[in-house]
């Protein structure tokens, strides 16, 4: 049975864990945030049906990351090889982010095509990622850890969009600027994730096959024998429901904010950037109050506050009227953001049994997944119908299209209340009981 050391990490493998979410975060930033994703809607597609295909492309890429997380989480943990997934899916992610260099207006199917792989590189690797959090840290400081990587992340966030700014500024958003950025974040995240490949020691050790089998038979039984042993672990798949249901309020926000600046606020490329600098800066307060909050109160606690903030924000998004009420909302909703992506990420560790991390946080990966294309597929649609619907109505396009979007905030706000209602039948205590914590 594979094995680890939780709390027993040398500061420097911290500080690798740390450093991987610093780039990660960048290319959150500028790929699905702040540069690419408004970049394709307004450029390569154009008008409402780029929200649609915005929705299709992440929905792709979601459910091939979804369908073989839980497998490959299971061979994770089975060979103790979690870095050799995490390198892996990293490279995929460093390269064809920087190949999005070459998508321009009209070349619809590479844009996609090239986004998919980058997004499967890019999701794929956070399983990995996540599922060494246990290894680094004990169940009593996993709140802690998380969100100080969380708040470091967000950190490598801002500095990635501070660095990609002044060109996009100077030029007026040229369009090879805005493309070369691209490139540098792919640069960028490739040089912060190297130091945990070098630095961080995977506890883990991997059994030897049974005679007869290889890695994918022995994780195909492995994850019967999770799912057939999951009345041991009740309280973790009620909190895999909820948080399906939450996320999907949580993704839907995040992977069209840039969608919404410009549609309803006409906010241009530099003025994206800076809007994203702000809720970045926010998410690293999030990140940290919500941290030690879980530590000191419970992961279900700090949750609810999470989720509730964030509700609020999106009711008050449909009402927003200009820009500056925009930029006051994304700065709540990086602390509220923050709040619910770090804690959750830590609720699961506190509720994964010894050597299972990497097949529990498949499991979540899975659900996480699941949501990250059911969310993002709902929004577009409901934003491209409705426009449509608005302008068979006589509405001019622009304006059809500004009340289509408001229209498809509604339902980041009921996925969010939903999952809040279901996250009230989670037993926390039991939870890590269960898991011997």
């Amino acid at each position: 049975m594979s094995t680890t050391a939780p709390g027993m990490s040398t500061r420097r493998e911290r500080i690798a864990w740390y450093l991987y979410d610093f780039g990660n975060s960048a290319y959150a930033s500028v790929v699905l945030l702040a540069v690419y994703s408004a970049y394709f809607q307004k450029t390569v597609v154009g008008g409402a049906e780029g929200s649609r295909w915005w929705g299709i492309a992440i929905a792709i890429a979601m459910i091939l990351v979804a369908i073989a997380a839980p497998i490959m989480g299971a061979i994770a943990d089975y060979s103790g090889s979690k870095k050799r997934f995490l390198f892996f899916f990293t490279g995929l992610a460093v390269l064809f982010t920087a190949l999005l260099f070459f998508t321009e207006k009209g070349t619809i199917a590479l844009a996609i095509a090239l986004f998919i792989l980058a997004e499967i590189g890019y999701r794929a690797a956070q399983i990995f990622y996540d599922a060494l959090l246990p290894e680094i840290a004990s169940q009593n400081e996993m709140g802690r850890v998380a969100g100080i990587g969380w708040a470091i992340g967000s950190a490598g966030g801002i500095v990635i969009l501070l660095i990609v700014l002044p060109p996009i500024l100077m030029t007026k958003s040229d369009l090879l600027i805005v493309r070369g950025s691209l490139v540098l974040t792919a640069i960028f995240f490739a040089l912060s994730a190297a130091p945990i490949f070098l630095w961080l020691r995977e506890r883990a050790q991997g059994k030897a096959l049974p005679r007869g089998e290889n890695y994918f038979s022995v994780a195909i039984k492995q994850l019967r024998e999770t799912i057939q042993a999951a009345r041991g672990f009740r309280e973790f798949i009620k909190f895999m429901i909820a948080f399906l249901v939450y996320n999907e309020g949580v993704i839907m926000a995040l992977d069209f904010a840039a969608i919404i600046g410009a549609v309803l606020f006409g906010l241009e490329q530099t003025g994206l950037i800076i809007f994203f600098i702000i809720v970045q800066a926010t998410n690293v307060i999030g990140a940290l109050a919500f941290g030690w909050m879980q530590d000191r109160f419970g992961g279900k606690r700090s949750l609810t506050l999470a989720i509730l903030l964030m509700v609020a924000c999106i009711a008050a998004l449909y009402l927003a009227q200009n820009q500056t009420q925009f930029f006051i909302i994304g700065a709540v909703v990086g602390v509220a953001m923050a709040g619910i992506q770090s804690v959750s990420r830590a609720m699961v560790a506190t509720f994964t049994p010894p050597g299972k991390s990497g097949e529990f946080f498949g499991f979540f990966a899975l659900t996480g997944r699941t949501s990250s294309f059911i969310g993002p597929f709902v929004f577009g649609w409901i934003a491209a119908e409705a426009t449509l619907m608005y302008v068979a109505q006589g509405q001019a396009q622009t304006l059809a299209e500004q009340a289509g979007h408001r229209v498809a905030i509604l339902a980041i706000g009921a996925f969010l209340i939903a999952g809040w209602a279901l996250l009230a039948f989670v037993n926390e205590r039991k939870a890590r009981d269960a898991a011997g914590g």
